[in-house]
């Protein structure tokens, strides 16, 4: 069975540890097992029921209130929240429950109901890309494992493919082409499949080659095609060479175009950015460097 510590709790729902004791105590709402040094440790039902009682709380409700309801009361109200209001903090609570419990069916069920009420753009904006924000820091963490990773990962790539399909905007004369792809070893592609939407639906063209592209292939794509901006992300370290290295590679290869770059690697190392290559941390800064 699995076993949570109070700070897994605290990470996953956002409920501070302290907060969580005052409710353990005052309204008995969750009963941890302790450990023979009286450690806390919590089940996958706790967690649900603080993710539960989390979302409720956030939308109004007095945990006093809250602790008088059963689980089953709980449960109903969190579902009309999530499915009738599709706000973004219950639906990403919603998210981190149906990945826990690898339930597709209700994964799928809270974002196509927000794409319904909000439009795909602003899911990716508000519910989506925050989501996968809090999942990095998660797997970082060790509070998830690489099965909910790739099970989720799957199920909003798919998303986010149909709906790149369903674009009938056409491109803009005078407008950027932009070429997308990851270099060689890197095959998390979901966050350059949202920026591709992002360009797409802006009438940008895109030219997308995806993952694990090596270096000669960049060079002869950017021949043929000439694009004027190139968008890639780092996630993984490097095995061949340094990250200094690729970054300076691609500036001088690239010296007459503009290059945006992003991902964790370029977070934790120390790295300079020559004048045409700008490093973007999220989506916001994507925007803004277009």
């Amino acid at each position: 069975m699995i076993q949570f510590s109070i700070k897994d709790l605290e990470r996953i729902s956002g409920v501070k540890a302290h907060t969580i004791r005052i409710w353990e105590q005052r309204y008995k709402i969750i009963r941890p097992q302790r450990s023979d040094t009286n450690i806390r440790s919590y089940t996958h039902e706790d967690l649900q029921r603080i993710l539960n009682i989390s979302v409720l709380n956030n939308h109004g409700m007095k945990i006093s209130r809250i602790a008088k309801l059963n689980d089953r009361q709980i449960q109903e109200e969190v579902a009309r929240i999530v499915v009738q209001k599709a706000t973004s903090d219950g639906g990403m609570d919603a998210l981190i429950m149906s990945m826990m419990d690898l339930n597709g069916e209700l994964f799928e069920e809270i974002i196509d109901r927000f794409i319904e009420q909000n439009g795909f753009l602003t899911t990716i904006e508000q519910l989506i890309y925050p989501f996968f924000e809090k999942l990095g820091f998660l797997w970082q963490t060790g509070t998830v494992n690489a099965a909910q990773e790739h099970f989720v990962s799957n199920l909003i790539r798919q998303k986010v493919l149909v709906a790149i399909d369903g674009i009938r905007v056409t491109p803009v004369d005078g407008q950027k082409s932009f070429l997308l792809f990851l270099p060689q070893g890197e095959w998390h592609e979901i966050s350059l499949l949202i920026y591709s939407y992002i360009l797409r639906n802006a009438g940008h063209k895109v030219i997308y080659i995806g993952q694990n592209v090596p270096y000669k292939d960049i060079v002869q794509i950017c021949t043929l095609a000439n694009p004027d901006v190139l968008v890639t992300m780092i996630t993984n370290p490097f095995t061949s060479g340094t990250l200094q290295e690729y970054v300076h590679r691609l500036s001088q290869d690239f010296s007459t175009k503009s290059i945006l770059i992003s991902g964790y690697q370029l977070l934790i190392e120390s790295i300079g950015f020559p004048d045409n290559t700008i490093f973007f941390k999220d989506l916001n800064s994507f925007k803004k460097a277009l």
